[in-house]
């Protein structure tokens, strides 16, 4: 991928506007494949492609002109293993190699995390998911996240494969970020572009009364890096509306009242309606999203049904964001660029 620097980029507010509407028509015609459009902003389900056949170079630029302008593209009724999972997202990126998975991740492939829901946090630190995901997500924002948002150089995507799903319920959502950011008003656009955030692990999660191992797991594992309120993406150029309901703690150089105030209302922005897709999931489904200019909601209303719901993961690596002004995100601490 050509990286764009954030000088040659600095005034372009699109959000993937006639110019990327047309690449990402052209590079699919070409590949004869068929791109549709789900909502207005964001998401775009991808036909006529065998991913685990493998895809030539027309289609892999296809693809990849339709996850830089729609955020988030879907597929349906695929026949991916965990090597074929791997093989394709290499044809876009180095996977990331994480030193810790969890214990159902499939031996033998280390770029692959495996997240089976009641079964991932279950005892591991005296309570059960149900109780942790209460304590981490207290508010209606809490769980809007990108993925490892706390790092200094977060991964560029994620590819996220579906083998066994609830017959309903557990549809996870996504919202453009770069939508977001052009639907502020002129004069407060110009104000968070010139804003930084920390963002930290663990932050807002609610202790259990008396010793709680979750929060010691956090102190023991501290990942913090102050980015840029606003990042300039370093494919389209897009301003990008760097906020998140998980990760970010505080907005540096404002008060604490001031900086809740502005996150609440980027956060709202950048959740609206408008600018989000819902994906109902199917065994053999697969969502790749743009992680540098999206965050998603996992979902939350099926763990009452007790049916089980497993989804492997695999992530590219991912720049150091760099905002408006060119200065990129500075780690305090916990992670290193390029370095997992």
């Amino acid at each position: 991928m050509t990286t764009r620097s954030a000088n040659d980029t600095a005034t372009d507010t699109t959000t993937g506007g006639t110019g990327a509407h047309d690449t990402a028509e052209r590079t699919a015609a070409a590949a004869g494949i068929e791109v549709r459009p789900v909502a207005g902003h964001v998401g775009a389900q991808i036909h006529g492609v065998d991913l685990a056949a493998g895809l030539d170079a027309a289609q892999v630029a296809a693809v990849r002109a339709a996850v830089l302008r729609w955020k988030v593209v879907f597929f349906r009724d695929q026949r991916l293993d965990h090597a074929g999972h791997v093989a394709f997202a290499r044809l876009f990126g180095e996977p990331v190699v994480l030193p810790r998975r969890g214990k159902a991740s499939p031996a033998g492939f280390p770029e692959i995390e495996t997240t089976a829901d009641r079964l991932e946090l279950g005892g591991r630190f005296g309570m059960e998911h149900d109780e942790w995901l209460r304590r981490r997500r207290h508010t209606l924002l809490r769980g809007w996240h990108c993925d490892h948002g706390a790092r200094v150089d977060p991964p560029a995507a994620t590819i996220l494969r579906a083998e066994t799903v609830p017959p309903y319920g557990g549809d996870t959502t996504w919202a453009n970020l770069a939508a977001a950011y052009a639907g502020l008003s002129a004069p407060l656009r110009a104000f968070v572009d010139t804003l930084r955030a920390e963002h930290r692990l663990g932050v807002g999660y609610q202790p259990r009364p008396g010793d709680d191992a979750y929060v010691r797991h956090l102190l023991d594992h501290q990942t913090a890096t102050v980015h840029p309120l606003v990042r300039v993406h370093p494919e389209t150029g897009e301003r990008v509306l760097f906020v998140n309901g998980y990760y970010v703690e505080q907005i540096t150089g404002l008060s604490r009242p001031e900086s809740a105030a502005i996150l609440e209302l980027l956060v709202e922005q950048a959740t609206r309606p408008e600018y989000t897709v819902r994906f109902r999931w199917e065994p053999g489904s697969v969502a790749f999203w743009d992680n540098r200019a999206t965050i998603h909601l996992a979902p939350g209303d099926h763990a009452h049904l007790d049916q089980p719901r497993t989804m492997h993961r695999v992530m590219l690596t991912g720049e150091v964001p760099v905002g408006v002004d060119g200065t990129p995100s500075e780690p305090v601490v916990g992670s290193e660029a390029g370095r997992w």
